[in-house]
């Protein structure tokens, strides 16, 4: 399994216009609702913000991986956002986010869902990486770069 297999260069934002946690949040979740047929924008926004409400999905060293799961959505979607800014996204180190892996898996997908959520954290503790990732030109070189790491695991 690997993090291509659920999503390409068109599911990439390069540039993030959001400016706060609920602003990116929705702007991930347009992307994905763009690309991706009968999906509930409303719904997954509810989701993610409740799942965020648990505590925050910004794991540290400017990463977040916002996720949640749904009834009847199919195979799991993921959607990367890139801010060049920086997003104060209330992650565990308390230092804003750069780089952002949305995750959708269908409720009944419970391990296919943790296994991706595992892999993209493991992908991104590569500093060398999330360097790379932050000085692409665009949405093709950023997922270049995604594919040709994953592709090492």
């Amino acid at each position: 399994m690997k993090i291509g297999d659920y999503f390409n260069s068109l599911d990439i934002i390069p540039d993030l216009a959001s400016l706060t946690k609920e602003d990116v949040l929705a702007e991930l979740t347009d992307k994905l609702v763009a690309r991706h047929t009968g999906i509930d924008r409303e719904q997954v926004l509810r989701d993610l913000l409740e799942r965020e409400s648990l505590g925050s999905t910004g794991i540290g060293g400017g990463i977040a991986i916002p996720h949640a799961k749904l009834l009847h959505c199919g195979n799991p979607i993921v959607v990367f956002g890139r801010s060049t800014k920086g997003i104060t996204f209330d992650a565990l180190d308390g230092k804003s986010v750069n780089l952002f892996f949305l995750l959708i898996a269908d409720a009944n997908s419970f391990d296919l869902y943790l296994k991706l959520l595992a892999r993209i954290s493991r992908l991104l503790k590569d500093r060398a990486l999330r360097s790379h990732l932050l000085e692409a030109s665009d949405a093709d070189a950023l997922y270049e770069i995604i594919q040709e790491q994953d592709s090492r695991f």
